[in-house]
């Protein structure tokens, strides 16, 4: 690395954050518009999921891949790639005029993510090669990540209430523009200098595998799990991955080394990472409905309550690096898991007309202290566990596993929660003598369940409502345990299998880098 990288590490970090926040936003961010989008494009509930789920499923598919094209063509030129791609698809999005074109833009929007989201990691770990400067920094990264997902609901929040719904994709346009010039400027181009022939057989396998199991996550609530769509996509999937770790083995020049998975650092903080997603990413998708459904908030207001979870992750995921330092890897990552479960009992714990400054709050804050200590130093084992010139790949794993463990979280933990939501509301509303179509539309969601209750004759309307909000928050406690009890057996796994420390401790060995 010459002297020029060097001294623009800082600033060259600022532009890989400002990049992530976008790709990382846009996964939350969408999320607040839905009810807009459905009015303005009539779409429908399944149509609606899949303009959020077609962006994960893409990206998940692909991470893997363009990973492994950073390392071979460049991760400056991928980062380029992706911010370019994200930002016309971005325009495609806003500019949709039926749900069909949204979702496929958001699919392509997924494409870019895909080529970012690695780059950026895999850039860090090549610029910053002193080990304790690359752990500052790779806490610093994994801040932004926590901070995006508040600030996706409350930035969509105040452009919803001020603009058009196109607004939540446009904004993408400037901050690009922002990150493709200062990164054409700061960035330095580096790759893996033997990366020897491309592995075709493996990014097909790698990508098909990835998506169909990803599809069958997402479709599994709405269809089944044990549906026949779902078990073909899922066996499907999980054959093709096992075929593909049969053929990285015996590929001389392998996309992936899967015999890194041998290595109980990189393989323990690998799952260290997909639980704490996991039990996260199912959290928010019911948090933000509670808040709002529940409790009564717009979605600006739903999203600025989202704040304190963000501050909390970035302070602490800093902090958290500190704590490596002087406890080890293993106790610090543990101990973020078993605080996120804390986390996760304490908002179980919520009603009603639990206060926000409160419990609901608290155990925002809880979660997120938690999440900060977790995914840091976890993420620093996976890249420390990789030689530099193997950055995008080993970038490329950790988003897999946080984007694979959030959309298992969601599916599971709202799978959990649909359940015991139904079960709820038809006992409550039983007695009542409402027709079989009212209680199968207030089954259906609590929105649902609100909509119809604004059309019921004012005797029974209240008790329709307050049945729904009361069912959410039963649902709501379930899904939170769940998401309690993976991160507690995360942490568990963390104490047996990751190693305190790495086992030695060196400088960050340089990467092939040429200066722009």
């Amino acid at each position: 690395m010459n002297e020029t990288t060097h001294r623009r590490r800082w600033a060259i970090l600022a532009v890989l954050c400002l990049s992530l926040l976008m790709v990382v936003i846009d996964n939350t961010i969408v999320n607040v518009a839905l009810p807009t989008l459905s009015e303005d494009l009539d779409a429908s509930i399944s149509e609606l999921q899949w303009v959020v789920d077609a962006y994960t499923l893409v990206f998940a598919a692909l991470l893997l891949a363009f990973g492994h094209f950073g390392d071979r063509f460049g991760r400056k030129l991928a980062l380029q790639l992706g911010l370019v791609l994200f930002a016309a698809t971005s325009l495609l999005a806003a500019f949709a005029t039926t749900s069909g074109q949204l979702i496929g833009a958001r699919a392509l929007m997924g494409v870019g993510a895909a080529f970012i989201f690695p780059a950026t990691l895999a850039i860090l770990v090549t610029v910053f090669t002193d080990r304790r400067e690359r752990a500052t920094a790779i806490g610093i990264w994994s801040a932004c990540t926590g901070l995006a997902v508040a600030l996706g609901p409350v930035t969509g929040g105040y452009l919803l209430e001020h603009f058009s719904w196109g607004s939540i994709f446009l904004v993408n346009l400037p901050v690009a523009a922002i990150a493709l010039g200062l990164g054409a400027v700061l960035v330095p181009t580096s790759r893996d200098p033997q990366s020897g022939p491309m592995d075709h057989l493996g990014l097909v396998l790698s990508a098909a595998g990835v998506g169909l199991l990803v599809w069958a996550i997402i479709e599994a609530p709405h269809r089944g799990w044990t549906s026949a769509p779902i078990a073909v996509a899922g066996t499907t999937g999980l054959v093709m991955l096992a075929a593909f770790a049969v053929w990285e083995r015996r590929n001389a020049h392998p996309l992936l080394d899967v015999t890194l998975f041998r290595n109980l650092r990189f393989t323990a903080a690998s799952l260290s990472v997909t639980t704490a997603f996991f039990a996260l990413f199912g959290f928010i998708f019911l948090i933000t409905q509670y808040l709002q459904l529940v409790q009564g908030y717009s979605p600006l207001e739903a999203g600025l309550r989202t704040l304190p979870f963000a501050v909390a992750t970035g302070v602490t995921s800093p902090l958290a690096m500190v704590a490596v330092r002087r406890f080890g890897t293993k106790s610090v990552v543990a101990t973020g898991l078993a605080v996120m479960a804390l986390g996760f009992v304490m908002a179980s714990r919520v009603d009603v007309d639990t206060p926000y400054l409160g419990l609901t709050v608290s155990s925002m804050v809880t979660m997120a202290v938690g999440l900060g200590l977790t995914t840091g130093p976890a993420t620093e084992s996976i890249m420390g566990a990789l030689p530099p010139a193997k950055a995008g790949v080993g970038s490329a794993v950790n988003d897999t596993t946080r984007e694979l463990g959030g959309t298992l979280g969601v599916a599971v933990v709202g799978s959990v929660f649909a359940s015991v939501y139904g079960a709820a509301v038809l006992d409550a509303l039983g007695n009542l003598g409402l027709p079989d179509e009212v209680l199968a539309t207030v089954q259906e969601s609590v929105a649902a369940g609100l909509g119809v209750a604004g059309t019921l004759p004012a005797d029974v309307a209240p008790a329709v409502a307050a049945a729904a909000q009361a069912a959410f928050v039963d649902g709501l406690s379930a899904g939170s345990l769940v998401a309690a009890a993976v991160a507690f057996a995360g942490a568990i796994v963390a104490l047996a299998l990751l190693p305190a420390r790495a086992a030695h401790p060196a400088e960050a060995r340089p990467t092939a880098l040429v200066p722009s």
